[in-house]
């Protein structure tokens, strides 16, 4: 990109965006550099005037996007030019065009197509009655006609034909015509959708759409996701378009002049230019932008839950013992250190039909007597509820305190290629109840393991549009990583890959360098691990924690570059940095003006006091003990306006679900999450978030629970 266009992009990203050309430069200028949308927004508010992390990706993605319309742009010019074909004015316009549509209306003409009823018309000489037509200056048109029946061309009708074929194709390649056909599909189009004839019991999932319609701009993403489905597994059939009466006038008023002769055949042309070429080619556009408007609020809703999912409030480093629940087959239950390593794993059956209860009980008593238990993880699968139940009615010889725990994605995990690296020796099963031990311990360091699709937090997340479902929810993935931060001695590959600058490859470097050489005693030793540089370094050592580390400033988000600002502060107080941390009186005493350099603004300094304030906060909340109400197991147990506590499990833009114990989530829909008005339910209710529930609806026959949380 050469500095001119560089300039023109900035200059557009800050307009678009309504930030300060300044702040853009700065953002892109450090991607260009390799650096990370977490280093950027935490280590550089300099240099982008404190954008946040949103701000910063929604920059990096529209900077993204109009590099990749540079290119494209180059490739038009070089397939004109090819043609000769590119005149100067011609030139002009695609260099001075920053929008991917309109760049595509400009080429239509231009672009490279497959032999099409108007290309056989020119052939055949054509193309001169065409434009003798589309003048409309009085001409007769079967006169006109009669001087291009030759060869091909047997007689006057079929050349009118043939020229009306030309016309056609240049009404639905003329900008003009097309972008007034796009304002009027995306304004009056019309979604509509009906049942493939003979579907209608294979698709009754669908029956809700097999006669409806609806204004394309105004449906919601999850109902437009629904009908996109039912049309790819052939049950429906879907149309989206305007009143064609109002698009055939719109078209008229551009291309027919007064009442010529030659009206007809040109009206006549414009109609089949609308059916035939026009209609299909805004259909597919139309739909495909409300599509890609609508995997957007999908992704963006996914990854709004993920977020939340990733950043539940850890147990901590205790000894657990994690089950996972099962009738038949048993429950696996496994012991776990403060690491989470594995210690000890056995299957007790105290559910049907082996109902080995008493034998079960005094098992799990001496494990967690054994192995200094300190709290119980148990999957709320299959047999969860009851499993749980068991387990509160047991008098263990110390406090254990019990928790229920998603099993969203542990089956995955545990089929998958890490788990079988992890513990070679053991069944999916074991590996499953590991998983939902460690998710106690630690949410984040243990759902990293898992393809974030499988972890059902989302809303048609298999409908969307899958790179950018992958490029969004790893985004999150690393956003939650390196906003906590990562222990350097005790982190997984899996966990380290995902803090800035790191990588896979890198990732596995560390672990290795760690086996071989044992603990990181100073971040500074990072630089030791093969092809980890400088740069690497830059970007990942602010995110990595040594626990114990010589230097307690290794320990914090202080950045290595920024050490030398704290000793300076330290000394200035008399005193060395481990007491500067300890001793929160000091911290009024400094005076950050006297600190700010050329490289170190009043945004990093306030960021090292708050770290000095709180050094190595884990900024996720504590967790808390839940319980399901007594004597509520299924559905059969519910009766309307009963009050129950429950667990939101998953959020969508039409309500939230919610666990109530009957292993049936109920659905609060988005006008019963507050007794305000509610546009957005992440407003009212977070995931995992602790929620007192009323059943206003029980249809026992689909296994649908209603829900609301007014007045409770």
């Amino acid at each position: 990109m050469i500095e001119q266009e560089r300039q023109e992009v900035i200059g557009l990203i800050a307009r678009t965006q309504s930030l300060p050309e300044r702040s853009v430069e700065g953002v892109v200028r450090l991607i260009d550099e390799g650096a990370t949308v977490p280093f950027i927004s935490r280590y550089r508010k300099e240099a982008t005037g404190g954008l946040d992390e949103v701000r910063v990706t929604e920059v990096k993605q529209a900077y993204e996007r109009l590099t990749e319309l540079l290119r494209r742009r180059q490739t038009v010019l070089a397939s004109i030019a090819e043609q000769g074909k590119l005149t100067g004015e011609l030139r002009q316009r695609i260099e001075s065009c920053y929008d991917p549509v309109q760049l595509e209306d400009i080429y239509l003409p231009f672009k490279p197509k497959r032999r099409t009823r108007a290309t056989i018309a020119r052939e055949r000489g054509l193309e001169p009655l065409a434009a003798l037509l589309m003048r409309q200056d009085g001409g007769i048109p079967e006169r006109l006609a009669a001087r291009f029946v030759r060869g091909e061309v047997e007689d006057e009708n079929q050349a009118l034909e043939g020229a009306r074929d030309i016309i056609a194709e240049w009404v639905s390649e003329n900008e003009r015509s097309r972008n007034a056909m796009r304002r009027l599909f995306q304004r009056e189009g019309m979604i509509s959708s009906r049942v493939v004839k003979g579907k209608e019991q294979e698709g009754v999932k669908y029956a809700d759409y097999f006669d409806s319609e609806e204004l394309l701009r105004r449906i919601p993403s999850h109902r437009l996701l629904a009908l996109l489905r039912g049309e790819r597994e052939g049950i429906l059939r879907l149309t989206a378009a305007p009143d064609e009466k109002h698009a055939l006038e719109q078209l008229e008023r551009i291309f027919v002049r007064g009442n010529s002769p030659a009206r007809e055949q040109v009206e006549t042309a414009i109609r089949e230019s609308y059916k035939r070429l026009l209609r299909p080619s805004m259909e597919s556009e139309t739909i495909a932008q409300a599509r890609e408007r609508a995997d957007m609020e999908a992704i963006r809703v996914f990854a709004t839950n993920l977020r939340q999912l990733l950043l539940s409030p850890p147990l901590g480093q205790k000894r657990v013992l994690a089950v996972d629940p099962g009738f038949r087959s048993g429950c696996k239950v496994v012991c776990l250190d403060e690491q989470g390593s594995l210690l000890h794993n056995e299957t007790l059956y105290p559910h049907p039909p082996q109902s080995r209860i008493r034998e079960a009980s005094e098992r799990l008593v001496s494990l967690a007597e054994r192995y200094r238990i300190e709290a119980i993880a148990v999957g709320d699968g299959t047999a969860g509820r009851e499993t749980e139940t068991l387990l509160r009615e047991i008098h263990f010889p110390h406090p254990v305190e019990i928790f229920s725990v998603s099993e969203d994605g542990a089956s995955v995990y545990s089929a998958s290629e890490t788990a079988r690296e992890e513990f070679p020796d053991q069944d999916v099963t074991v590996r499953g109840a590991v998983s939902i031990g460690r998710r106690l311990i630690d949410p984040l360091a243990e759902l990293v393991k898992i393809d974030p699709k499988a972890i059902g937090v989302g809303q048609y997340q298999h409908d969307v549009d899958q790179k950018l479902l992958k490029e969004s929810l790893d985004a999150v993935v690393e956003s939650c990583v390196n906003h906590v931060g990562v222990n350097l001695n005790t982190a997984s590959r899996h966990l380290l890959a995902y803090v800035s600058g790191v990588g896979p490859v890198l990732a596995q470097n560390i672990v290795a360098y760690r086996t071989a050489n044992g603990p990181f005693a100073s971040r500074a030793d990072l630089l030791k691990v093969p092809r980890l540089g400088p740069k690497a370094f830059e970007q990942c050592a602010g995110f990595l924690r040594i626990d114990g580390a010589e230097n307690p400033l290794d320990n914090s988000a202080v950045h290595p570059e920024s050490y030398p600002v704290v000793e300076r502060m330290a000394a200035d107080l008399g005193t060395d940095v481990r007491h500067l941390l300890q001793e929160k009186s000091l911290h009024d005493k400094i005076d950050i003006l006297r600190y700010v350099t050329d490289r170190t603004g009043i945004p990093t300094l306030t960021d090292i006091l708050t770290e000095l304030a709180k050094p190595n906060r884990d900024p996720r909340s504590k967790i808390q003990v839940f319980r399901f109400a007594e004597g509520v197991h299924s559905i059969d147990d519910l009766h309307e306006g009963l009050l129950l506590p429950g667990i939101v499990t998953n959020i969508t833009n039409f309500g939230a679900f919610v666990d109530i114990g009957v292993k049936q989530d109920g659905l609060v829909h988005i006008s019963q999450l507050s007794d305000r008005y509610v546009s957005d339910p992440n407003q009212a209710v977070r995931l995992h978030q602790q929620v007192t529930v009323r059943v206003t609806g029980i249809d026992r026959v689909r296994g649908r629970i209603s829900l609301s949380m007014r007045n409770c």
